[in-house]
């Protein structure tokens, strides 16, 4: 077969691997690592689900080669970012060594969803040197390629890649089908090349969702070639999104196994909309929440959801639905006088709305998900293809997957990145599955979702207001129940700001008591 090969550059030169591995660890100043392989930890996050390992040092070689027999563009290109992630100078090994991994993926499908597959297994021997990854698709090949990335570290004075523990033998798969990060850029924008950061940085903690909260009451940052007025509520004519922008966005993610799950939140955080199109909101003074009176709304709604398609191609859309102060609805004549002609109170035309935006949807070929509010005010009456998007109260998740919903979990108090006060510990802990015993409703829970919300988020602190806490919400929903330990965690977490600091990322102090703080004083980042 075409066997797809990637090499490293550079003469073919060999190595001897190391015994006496964890001793040697401490000689060399690898310290977190050498914790994680005393601990018998995998230094990985996420800690991955099965694996053993052993005790030898590997030694990789200058002329390393990915190698594959399927054919794949993505695949392709994830070979040449490892490449440069792993291998960023050169090494003068001598002795036998490990000259490549091979990867072998069972399908051609690269659709990506929510029941995408993502599970791997990596094999890495010892004697003689050999790594093996295989993988249902490519998605699964990503993790496992990430995996691999994390356990190769460079020897300062061997002037060698080595990889640490081996021989080795992980079978791995999310414990969660959705793990996400939301960004919000309408209360700051921020550029494609941060929106891009962001996602480079969520495929090493092996996330894949990306919530994009694109648009809110601030801004309308986004273009619409539909409804080309909209764009008129960005902040400035320099901070916009294209089309281009964003269907370059989503191309970028799926080659990071990353879903973008685009959110036009309605009817409230919507007064931008008004700006290009006032007739669909009550009143120039009284513009939130959008009009339910007028089929402009949902005239709109409709022709933008259905151009949206053909940029954010995921099943899923987020409608919103939260924080809906309907004050507006019973000051403004037009509104209050077509409740009263439906005979309906704020409440039921709250749910009019709501009815009215999810047909639209589907009417588009997409599944809403919806914010907490909408199932505390309607219960069962919704759609059973709906989603809930927990964040007031993480109890709310055992009432909607026990009323037959599926859930995902952002529980404010502990899960909202904006929270600086809130520790890695406390994001560590945090269970989807924390209430909900029964085995079917807990099927139902798919996951959860870190918050950025943009209030005092912009291109200038997003990356380290996200880092390294959400790598523990990351463990969380990646690894088994059982991995929860701290005392295991904390040099894993540590090593892994480190990690995210060497590929550019800017990964604030693991221990910070105020998140995104400057490092306290002079030291390693691996313990400040």
């Amino acid at each position: 077969p075409d066997m797809r090969v990637l090499r490293l550059s550079g003469p073919r030169l060999v190595t001897s691997a190391h015994t006496e591995m964890n001793t040697f660890l401490f000689s060399v100043g690898i310290l977190s690592v050498a914790s994680a392989v005393m601990a018998m930890q995998a230094p990985v996050i996420p800690q991955p689900m099965n694996f053993t390992m052993g005790q030898v040092t590997v030694t990789l070689s200058s002329n390393f080669q990915f190698k594959s027999t399927h054919s794949s563009s993505t695949l392709d290109q994830a070979f040449q970012r490892y490449m440069g992630l792993i291998f960023v100078r050169s090494s003068s090994p001598t002795g036998s060594t490990l000259e490549e991994i091979t990867v072998d993926v069972q399908s051609a499908d690269e659709s990506l969803k929510l029941e995408t597959d993502e599970s791997y297994s990596l094999e890495i021997a010892a004697s003689p040197p050999s790594a093996h990854l295989s993988a249902a698709n490519v998605y699964g090949a990503l993790r496992g390629l990430e995996t691999f990335s994390q356990l190769v570290m460079f020897n300062f004075t061997l002037n060698t890649y080595q990889l640490y523990g081996a021989p080795w033998s992980i079978k791995d798969a999310p414990r969660f089908p959705y793990r996400g990060i939301l960004i919000d850029t309408s209360r700051h924008f921020e550029p494609v090349r941060a929106v891009k950061r962001v996602l480079d940085s969520m495929a090493y903690a092996k996330l894949n969702v990306l919530h994009w909260h694109v648009v809110d009451s601030q801004s309308f940052p986004l273009q619409s070639v539909t409804y080309p007025k909209l764009w008129n509520a960005a902040y400035t004519g320099q901070e916009r999104f294209t089309v281009g922008d964003a269907k370059e966005v989503v191309e970028y993610a799926r080659l990071r196994g990353i879903r973008v799950v685009v959110e036009f939140d309605m009817p409230g955080h919507a007064a931008s909309w008004c700006v290009g199109y006032p007739n669909i909101c009550p009143a120039p003074d009284c513009p939130d929440p959008l009009n339910p009176a007028t089929n402009d709304t949902f005239d709109l709604i409709e022709g933008l959801l259905k151009e949206m398609t053909g940029i954010f191609p995921d099943q899923y859309i987020h409608l919103g639905g939260d924080e809906v102060n309907t004050n507006c609805w019973e000051k403004v004549p037009q509104v209050k006088n077509w409740m009263m002609q439906m005979n309906f109170t704020t409440d039921q035309a709250y749910m009019y709305f709501v009815e009215r935006a999810h047909e639209i949807a589907h009417k588009v070929g997409r599944s809403p998900i919806n914010w907490e509010e909408v199932f505390k005010h309607f219960g069962s009456k919704l759609d059973k293809q709906s989603i809930i998007h927990v964040w007031l109260n993480h109890a709310t998740a055992k009432s909607i997957v026990a009323a037959g919903y599926r859930c995902i979990l952002s529980n404010s108090d502990v899960w909202y990145l904006d929270h600086l006060s809130v520790t890695w510990e406390k994001f560590y802990d945090n269970d989807p599955y924390e209430g909900i015993t029964d085995h079917q409703q807990q099927q139902l829970m798919l996951g959860g979702e870190v918050c950025m919300w943009g209030e005092t988020v912009d291109a200038s602190d997003i990356d380290q207001t996200i880092w390294p806490r959400a790598a523990a919400a990351a463990e969380r929903l990646w690894s088994p129940a059982n991995v929860t330990d701290h005392s295991l965690f904390l040099p894993r977490l540590e090593a892994f700001r480190c990690l995210l600091n060497r590929r550019g990322i800017a990964a604030a102090p693991t221990n910070n008591a105020n998140a995104r703080s400057a490092p306290p004083h002079p030291g390693t980042c691996y313990t400040q």
